[in-house]
């Protein structure tokens, strides 16, 4: 899909920004470059689209050389975005997303058409379409720039720190909401960071770059494992959970798979039952093919008692969720900024499959510091004799 032959970048002057750069990016990955400023992730990224010239070597889409094609057709085939995402304000929300399909001379309708088909895939109304830029709010904008980059359907996107701007909640959403559509879309990322935690929640494959070159490309698994050396092991961080833990690294691995459920349709009082029988204080609410919907409490009850019969029609339905395949670490930071005391978990078709509580975190936490407990114990042991 994406191949650097022996790239080098070097500016009048002297400055090397990338030093005879090898990689090879398969159809479908993403990949994250990520390194100290001035390392030459940018540069390697901005040289795909030939927004940067390349000074030696080659770069290859699809096995043609970017060198060899009209700058910019290569830009209009290849989707991109910017942390400061550069919507245009006196444009609609529509005319936005659509822009390169105006540039491709694209009829109204099949513009109509494929604004309305974007927009739902990032669960936006299509009212939305109607509006200008500044109606909306961050997270949103940087949803219509991730929108405008998929509508001519380029097989290769280009991300330059994206969600960098946004607040943490807020870039967490849309972190997994933007992983989601990529597995559904099938499209090759080229993703430019500054943060570990972004790149190890995202990646496929990460390029850690210093001084202009590659120190080490594998899965983030990989790479916590065995760094390459003392670099990227202090670029990494010894706080990092899965460092001290390597057999843990997943929310399946250590998740309940029993959490107690009430299913939409069921009665107050029998939530108050199960909740009693359970020694529980909150359900999570489930249909009858087990997708969650929300979740129930004793104080949510107890207010609507006299005026609800059903789960239903008392439940809260925003409720938090991470997919069972999320990095544990990045988990157990969501559940600290949120202060939760459980999160559920579910699959690729939003069915409740387990749970993970503060407490069986606490015990990752624990064996990560302590291990079994016994160097612990038994120094006190001798003490006391």
């Amino acid at each position: 899909m994406l191949q650097f032959q022996h790239v080098t970048k070097r500016y009048p002057g002297g400055k090397t920004a990338v030093k005879d750069l090898n990689l090879t990016v398969d159809k479908g990955e993403f990949v994250c470059f990520i390194g100290p400023s001035g390392c030459g992730k940018t540069t390697t990224m901005k040289m795909v689209n030939r927004l940067i010239d390349i000074t030696e070597g080659t770069i290859l889409v699809d096995g043609k050389d970017i060198t060899k094609q009209d700058p910019v057709a290569l830009r209009r085939s290849i989707g991109y975005v910017i942390q400061q995402i550069g919507l245009m304000p006196h444009m609609t929300i529509k005319e936005n997303i659509v822009l390169v399909g105006t540039l491709l001379k694209w009829s109204q309708q099949k513009k109509d058409e494929r604004a309305k088909e974007l927009i739902r895939l990032v669960n936006l109304p299509e009212e939305y379409l109607e509006k200008y830029p500044h109606e909306l709010s961050g997270g949103q904008q940087q949803r219509i720039g991730v929108l405008r980059a998929l509508a001519a359907n380029p097989p290769l996107i280009l991300m330059d720190e994206p969600f960098g701007a946004l607040d943490p909640i807020t870039r967490d959403s849309l972190q997994e909401e933007f992983k989601k559509l990529q597995k559904e879309l099938n499209k090759t990322i080229i993703f430019v960071t500054h943060d570990m935690d972004e790149a190890l929640k995202l990646a496929d494959k990460i390029v850690i770059m210093r001084d202009g070159e590659i120190v080490q490309a594998d899965t983030p698994e990989e790479i916590l494992r065995n760094p390459a050396d003392e670099f990227v092991e202090k670029f990494l961080g010894k706080d990092r959970l899965i460092q001290a833990r390597p057999d843990v690294t997943t929310v399946k691995q250590i998740m309940s798979s029993s959490p107690v459920t009430v299913e939409t349709g069921e009665s107050l009082k029998q939530a108050i039952s199960m909740m009693r029988k359970s020694r529980v204080d909150s359900l999570l609410v489930v249909d009858e093919e087990k997708r969650l919907k929300g979740v129930i409490d004793v104080e949510m009850i107890d207010r609507n008692w006299k005026k609800s019969t059903y789960v239903s029609e008392v439940m809260e339905t925003e409720i938090f969720s991470v997919p069972q395949d999320s990095l544990l670490r990045d988990t157990l930071h969501k559940i600290l900024r949120r202060s939760l005391k459980y999160v559920p978990v579910v699959d690729d078709q939003h069915r409740l499959v387990g749970i993970v509580t503060r407490a069986s975190l606490a015990d990752i936490v624990y064996d990560t510091i302590w291990g079994d407990g016994l160097e612990i114990e038994e120094p006190i042991a001798a003490a006391a004799e």
